[in-house]
C-alpha cells in the first residue's frame, strides 16, 4: 500500500507543478498516471510541439517543459505509479481516501487532486470513408517527432491552434505544407493566423479555404488526397495527411466517482480552492469546469497553487499559513513556521 498526504491523478504539467507548490508547504505527494512516463499529453501526443504562452519562455518545446518541471520537483521526491489507471475512489474514514488502480495498486491519501487533463482521449477523425485504411500509412493524427516529416509533402487539416502551430513549425522542415480549413476564419490565436498568412504570402504554406478533404488516395500507402472547394473537386499529391480536429475527451472510471459532471468535465468551486462536490477531492487543469474557465497550462498552474494552499489548511487545521516569496527565502526556507516568517517578506493568509 502507498500512503501520502496528497495523491495527484495525472502527471501532466498541472499535476507536476502542483508537486512543486505542495513541496514548498512540506506536503508529501504521489502521482498516478495511465501513461508509462510523466508529461501527460505533452509527452505522449506532441513532445516536440512549441508552446508560446508559458511565462518566461518565448517558446519552449512541450517535451522540454516536461523535463524542466521534472527537474523542478525532483528535490521533493514525489512517488509515481505510472502505466496504471485510477479505477476506484473510496472514503475510508474522516481522514483517509483510498484509490485503487486497474492493476490493483492501493493508494491512501488525505487529499485527492484530479489533474487528468482531458481524461482518456482519442483524436476526432474526419468522416472520410477509407481513412482507417491509411492510418500509420500516411495518415497521422499527432505530430510526435517533426523530423519524421523532413523534406516530405504534408497536408494539414483543421482550424484551431494545433493546425496553425504545426503548419508554421513544419514550414521550415517539410518540403511542402498545405493547410486546409472548411472556413475562411480560424479559431486559433490571432498571432498564429497572421503568421500563417505571412508564410502563405512568402510561398512557404499553401492555404486552401474554405475547403474540405473528401477522400484519401493510394494503394496501401497514402499518395494523395481529394479536396472539395466551392463545389469543385481536385487532387493533391502528398506524403502525409494530418487532420488536427482536436481530441474527444472521456472521463473513464473517474466519471463513476460521484463527482458533479458538466459536459464531460468536473465542476469545481473556483471561488475558493477548486474543490469538487466531494470534500477533500479537488480537480485542476483541463479536466475541471467553472464559469470563465480557460483551458491553458498557465491557468492549471494557478489552480494547482490554490489547491495546495487549501490542502495545507486541511492537513494543518487551526495553523496559520504564511506565504513567503521564494525570491526572499529560496525553496529550502519554506516550512510554514512563524519563526522563519519573521526573517522574510511575508503575506499572511487568514
Amino acid at each position: 500500500m502507498i500512503t501520502t498526504d496528497l495523491l495527484i491523478i495525472g502527471a501532466g504539467p498541472t499535476g507536476l507543478f502542483s508537486v512543486f507548490e505542495a513541496g514548498l508547504l512540506k506536503i508529501k505527494c504521489h502521482i498516478i498516471d495511465a501513461l508509462p512516463q510523466p508529461g501527460g499529453q505533452l509527452a505522449e501526443l506532441y513532445p516536440k510541439k512549441p508552446i508560446f504562452d508559458i511565462p518566461g519562455y518565448p517558446s519552449v518545446n512541450a517535451g522540454e517543459l516536461v523535463d524542466n518541471l521534472m527537474e523542478q520537483i525532483k528535490q521533493f521526491q514525489p512517488g509515481f505509479t505510472l502505466g496504471e489507471t485510477a479505477e476506484t475512489l473510496n472514503k475510508i474514514d474522516d481522514v483517509w481516501f483510498e484509490v485503487i488502480t486497474n492493476k490493483g495498486t492501493v493508494h491512501r491519501a488525505k487529499a485527492i487532486a484530479i489533474a487528468g487533463g482531458l481524461g482518456t482521449f482519442e483524436p476526432r477523425k474526419p468522416e472520410i470513408e477509407n481513412i482507417s485504411d491509411f492510418e500509420e500509412k500516411g495518415v497521422e493524427y499527432f505530430v510526435k517527432d517533426p523530423e519524421h516529416f523532413r523534406d516530405k509533402k504534408i497536408v494539414i487539416a483543421g482550424g484551431g491552434d494545433s493546425a496553425l502551430d504545426w503548419s508554421i513549425f513544419l514550414s521550415n522542415i517539410a518540403s511542402e505544407v498545405t493547410l486546409i480549413h472548411r472556413r475562411n476564419e480560424f479559431r486559433g490565436a490571432l498571432d498564429s493566423v497572421e503568421k500563417v498568412q505571412d508564410l502563405k504570402n512568402q510561398g512557404k504554406i499553401n492555404l486552401i479555404t474554405p475547403a474540405e478533404v473528401t477522400a484519401i488516395n493510394g494503394n496501401g500507402t497514402l499518395n494523395g488526397i481529394t479536396v472539395e472547394k466551392n463545389g469543385e473537386k481536385f487532387d493533391i499529391e502528398t506524403d502525409y495527411f494530418i487532420p488536427l480536429f482536436g481530441l474527444t475527451p472521456k472521463l473513464g472510471a473517474i466519471g463513476n466517482w460521484g463527482l458533479e459532471i458538466e459536459k464531460n468535465a468536473i465542476k469545481v468551486n473556483n471561488a475558493l480552492d477548486y474543490q469538487t462536490n466531494i470534500d477533500g477531492v479537488y480537480a485542476i487543469g483541463d479536466i475541471n469546469t467553472y464559469p470563465g474557465k480557460l483551458k491553458l497550462i498557465l491557468c492549471g498552474f494557478h489552480e494547482g497553487t490554490m489547491m495546495c494552499q487549501s490542502v495545507y489548511k486541511r492537513l494543518n487545521p487551526g495553523k496559520n499559513f504564511v506565504l513567503k516569496y521564494t525570491t526572499v527565502s529560496g525553496v529550502d526556507g519554506f516550512d510554514g513556521s512563524r519563526k522563519e516568517a519573521e526573517k522574510a517578506v511575508v503575506k499572511k493568509i487568514d
